[in-house]
């Protein structure tokens, strides 16, 4: 008897690497939208559910997956936040997920939009798409030599990171709780003070644990930032102040912010809103800012290679945990 998935958020382009690369021959079953309380039907038949970011796996579907027979419910994502870890505990679900993909695909994106803001490409393009080829004084830039950047959380993520930064000669600090010694061969870790009244651009790599540092970036953080300075996040939303950092960027303190993450983005992101507000008061601000406020939809982990690891990882798990009857990257409520 064939083991049947029903694998959420799955995107047209990444249907053949579901295909190719399963070579355990799950019986797929591959479903565009994430997982919703409306949808949640779709996994009726099925023994698991794979789910990507955004996917609702509170305890009112993993009780309905339950009442369907779906015993493992698994993510293919780092983040796991939007698995109730208790309530599947409490159901008997297993609850696996992906520790790590190419971190390649999110510092790349983290540094290009980095570098976008400072050189003000954003801005520039915005005027020359609306008719305006004049060089305006915003545009002017320092030169990445110049630049000193700032990682905060120098996990394998922020340290390919800041090897980019490393390869066209900016100074890069970092702060960590925990630095590393990989770490102190590629930056110079300094204190969280130091790294915020220094940097020109600081990129967050900090993971999220709700009961410890919900907006750590707060209005404090911001105001110890250097003044023109840049902020980037590419981690997750919920450990910033967006409001704080918005203010910050209308009042010029600092130059711009760029983000790849909102808070509620399971409301906004994945649908076209054709040019009308989202509804969440946050976004809009922040989309009106545009372009000193760059907005990219997750896709920190959109490439080919994270999509390989992210797919091939899952199917692992799932034959771990059917032929062993656990994995090492199984979730246990805490």
């Amino acid at each position: 008897m064939t083991f049947k998935i029903a694998a959420y958020g799955v995107r047209e382009n990444e249907i053949q690497s579901f295909n190719d690369l399963n070579k355990y021959h799950y019986d797929l079953k591959l479903i565009a939208a994430n997982l919703t309380h409306d949808n949640v039907q779709t996994a009726e038949g099925c023994d698991a559910v794979l789910l990507r970011g955004n996917s609702v796996g509170d305890v009112q579907n993993l009780d309905q997956l339950k009442a369907y027979g779906v015993k493992y419910v698994f993510t293919r994502t780092v983040g796991y936040n939007h698995v109730d870890l208790k309530a599947a505990e409490k159901n008997g679900q297993i609850v696996a997920y992906v520790p790590g993909y190419s971190p390649f695909s999110v510092s790349e994106l983290a540094f290009s939009l980095g570098l976008t803001l400072q050189r003000h490409i954003a801005l520039a393009t915005s005027r020359t798409a609306a008719g305006d080829f004049k060089i305006k004084p915003d545009e002017f830039a320092t030169e990445i030599h110049d630049l000193t950047v700032g990682i905060i959380g120098t996990g394998r993520i922020g340290l390919d990171e800041a090897l980019l930064w490393k390869g066209v000669n900016a100074r890069v600090l970092g702060y960590d709780l925990y630095p590393s010694e990989a770490g102190k061969e590629l930056l110079e870790y300094v204190d969280e003070d130091q790294i915020l009244a220094q940097s020109d651009i600081i990129s967050l790599h900090v993971p999220y644990f709700p009961n410890s540092n919900h907006h750590y970036f707060n209005r404090d953080y911001v105001a110890k930032m250097k003044t023109g300075a840049i902020l980037v996040n590419t981690a997750r939303a919920e450990i910033t102040d967006v409001s704080a950092i918005l203010d910050a960027v209308a009042s010029g303190k600092i130059q711009g912010f760029a983000t790849d993450v909102i808070e509620n983005e399971g409301s906004i992101f994945g649908k076209n809103f054709n040019g009308q507000p989202t509804g969440d008061f946050e976004a809009d601000r922040a989309l009106k800012l545009y372009p000193k406020v760059l907005i990219t939809p997750h896709m920190g982990s959109y490439t080919q290679e994270a999509l390989h690891d992210m797919i091939s990882i899952s199917y692992e798990n799932f034959n771990d945990v059917l032929t062993t009857g656990t994995s090492k990257n199984v979730l246990k409520a805490k």
